[in-house]
């Protein structure tokens, strides 16, 4: 008897997908890495914003709203070794190795296209590092979600009225300059098995908390979700896009 091996249906791409104006089906093979962790123990925020820029990191350092000793440490790059080689060894030296780290506010996650995107390029790398870094944009809150099960059932046109109707209060609220979010994906990153990392940022803090209130009431968020939060809500005191190594 003859065994034949099963032949591939096709070529896996992992690349990120758009469309450009005249319809065509673009890719772009190359995303953004961020990574948020919270920590305790801090006394004086100058030591920390003098260590991170002495380093040259691109990131963003929060006080934490919520803890007079806290703060968030964003940082973010195309290639996820540099959180190994240039993050991890910084965040073991002084004065940060004296923090305590609160992994139940660590994050991390990669950006992604939906698929109708024109310009990839600036969706998965400009315009995140340009939103984090914005010094009018100060006020912030991320946090984790996860999806129920029960939404990968749905077909494709329920999961795109139900997106489309979560999407357009964000667009709201951006057309407004009331608040901008960044959305990045982390299936296999989350030691809790999240899928996705959010980040609100606005000029204030209020309209982060009513867009978080209004997006209660969507049926994404209302049946489709299973976890969501914790919340770390804080304000930049130190912004930078210095090029990672």
């Amino acid at each position: 008897m003859d065994i034949q091996r099963a032949k591939p249906d096709s070529v896996v791409d992992i690349s990120e997908k758009g469309r450009s104006q005249d319809g065509s089906v673009i890719s772009l093979n190359r995303r953004l890495y961020m990574q948020f962790q919270a920590f305790g123990g801090a006394h004086a925020s100058e030591d920390f914003v003098n260590g991170l820029a002495e380093a040259g990191v691109q990131g963003v350092l929060y006080e934490d709203l919520n803890d007079p000793h806290g703060l968030g440490l964003l940082t973010f790059s195309e290639n996820p070794e540099y959180f190994l080689s240039q993050i991890r060894p910084l965040l073991k030296a002084q004065p940060f190795a004296g923090l305590q780290l609160k992994p139940e506010f660590t994050m991390f996650g990669r950006t992604y296209a939906i698929g109708y995107e024109d310009d990839l390029e600036r969706v998965l790398i400009s315009r995140p590092i340009e939103r984090v870094t914005d010094p009018t944009l100060p006020w912030a809150v991320w946090y984790p979600l996860r999806r129920s099960g029960a939404f990968e059932q749905l077909s494709p046109d329920e999961q795109r009225k139900i997106l489309m109707e979560h999407g357009g209060i964000g667009r709201a609220y951006g057309n407004a300059d009331l608040a901008y979010d960044i959305r990045l994906a982390s299936f296999g990153l989350d030691k809790y098995d999240n899928d996705f990392v959010i980040g609100l940022l606005g000029h204030e803090l209020y309209p982060l908390s009513a867009i978080v209130e209004r997006m209660r009431k969507t049926k994404q968020t209302s049946q489709y979700l299973t976890k969501l939060g914790p919340f770390f809500v804080g304000k930049a005191v130190w912004q930078s896009r210095a090029a990672a190594a």
